[in-house]
């Protein structure tokens, strides 16, 4: 990529890690506020954003409360970033072959390991410890609801949802850029119904669906229930989805019906993707007639000073259907999700009618105060703020324990690590003997129905107390390292 193409938040951020990195802006040092660096470089918020979020990505500057932006004092346990895919590659090329999705057995063996050691440490999901989630003040709220509402419990909700939630929702959609009426949204059962309501309403059996690669194992398994061929596509670790490997699939898969993106704290990556990337996405989709599936359900965990724009925020056409949920940011037991179906509202409402009728009234009434009230904003806050100490301290074990060849960029928000073994150190052989000390991570082998990421594992946060996650990075430490040296010719 020349110069040229370079996008210009990232050229700016280069020419501030060089001044980082040769000791011109020095660690402590202010560096200029998002209003002095758009006058200065005469660029927009959002190209400012980018800037500041890659050399964040990269650990050179780090963001203070109500202070600004800072240079990083350089830590003396770093690790490389992760390696940016080249899509060209011959190998990458074999990649964009159409493949019926048979991940199912791989998961169902995994649980099935999981269930053997029910006490195991779990550094292997993706959702936040139960203390971290105001469950107390959701309690109250249920209560005082089914006093001033007793037929919460026996009367059927809404064929929609509840009216007051998608109004609240319908509201808050605003500040992701989403125009969206209460009469646009579909209340569903978590964000994986959504997400299947929504592959449902724009496919058939055989169809093809573009995914990320990697991809979330999760909906690897949706597609293969549903019949459907799973395009990989490839992602980056910093910027998600890559658009020239998606315009370039488009042209050689001109039967394609959907492409699958999760813009926001990808799973397994944790990577942002920029706003110019999900307008290109928008418009070549639209532009080939393709539906976008947007699944978004981290959003609110990113750190970012300004809201995040969704997909959905460039369609003019219909062409994306948004799918969302509280399981990761609110309520992981509400199981409570949403979605903007586009153009296919229609269908999607039947399909959800037929698929699983209402959802449960209480939770969404109890959703509906709660979403109304400061008490969000705050819990958001100290969600995001707890989480990124766990993710800094497991940074740093990271950095400390995994050998020499290991990779990994630090998400900019979450509470999960992709990480890139040294070559020949086998995830499942990791995971094995890892499960073998009760300690559960997991494999990079199930984010992808390829074959591809075996030496990667995706291990996360474990909750509100650090000091058992220290030993077990260790441990995994420890034995990446002899994996690595029993590699060794």
């Amino acid at each position: 990529m020349t110069a040229s193409e370079t996008p210009l938040y990232r050229q700016l951020a280069s020419h501030y890690r060089r001044s980082i990195e040769s000791g011109v802006l020095r660690p402590g040092e202010r560096m200029p506020s998002m209003r002095a660096f758009m006058r200065q470089h005469a660029v927009s918020l959002a190209t400012a954003t980018e800037s500041y979020r890659v050399l964040e990505r990269e650990a050179l500057i780090e963001a203070r409360p109500r202070e600004g932006y800072f240079v990083r004092a350089p830590s003396t346990n770093t690790l490389p970033a992760a390696r940016e895919p080249e899509w060209r590659d011959e190998a990458q090329h074999a990649s964009f072959v159409a493949q019926f999705v048979g991940i199912h057995a791989t998961i169902s063996a995994l649980v099935a390991r999981f269930q053997q050691v029910p006490d195991a440490l779990n550094l292997g999901g993706v959702t936040a410890a139960d203390a971290l989630f105001p469950g107390e003040q959701l309690q109250k709220i249920a209560v005082r609801a089914l006093r001033q509402r007793p037929d919460l419990l026996t009367a059927p909700g809404h064929d929609r949802g509840d009216p007051q939630l998608r109004a609240v929702i319908a509201r808050r959609a605003m500040t992701a850029g989403i125009a969206v009426n209460t009469d646009e949204i579909v209340m569903t059962h978590g964000g994986t119904e959504a997400v299947n309501l929504a592959l449902r309403a724009v496919t058939q059996q055989g169809d093809t669906v573009a995914v990320e690669s990697p991809c979330f194992y999760g909906l690897l398994q949706v597609l293969e229930s549903l019949g459907l061929r799973a395009l990989e596509i490839p992602a980056s670790p910093s910027t998600g989805l890559s658009v020239e490997a998606l315009e370039f699939a488009l042209q050689q898969h001109p039967a394609l019906k959907a492409v699958v993106v999760v813009p926001h704290l990808q799973n397994p990556l944790g990577c942002v993707m920029p706003d110019d990337h999900k307008r290109r996405i928008v418009e070549l989709c639209t532009r080939a007639g393709v539906a976008v599936i947007e699944d978004d359900p981290y959003r609110e965990l990113v750190e970012s000073e300004t809201p995040l724009r969704a997909l959905k925020a460039w369609d003019t056409e219909g062409t994306v259907i948004h799918c969302t949920s509280f399981n990761k940011s609110l309520a992981p037991g509400m199981r409570v999700g949403w979605m903007a179906g586009g153009r296919w509202h229609a269908r999607i409402a039947m399909l959800k009618f037929a698929q699983s009728r209402l959802n449960e009234p209480l939770s969404q009434a109890v959703l509906a105060e709660f979403l109304q009230s400061h008490a969000h904003e705050r819990h958001l806050r100290r969600l995001r703020e707890r989480l990124r100490a766990q993710r800094e301290r497991m940074a740093q074990g990271i950095c400390a324990a995994f050998p020499e060849g290991t990779r990994f960029t630090p998400p900019p928000g979450g509470l999960a690590f992709w990480i890139e073994l040294p070559p020949h150190v086998a995830s499942m052989a990791l995971f094995e003997a890892a499960l073998a000390e009760r300690i559960r991570i997991m494999p990079g082998t199930v984010f992808s129905n390829s074959g591809r990421f075996d030496h990667y594992i995706r291990v996360s946060c474990p909750g509100p107390e650090p000091h058992s996650a220290d030993a077990a990075l260790m441990r995994i430490g420890a034995i990446a390292h002899r994996l690595a040296s029993e590699a060794q010719p």
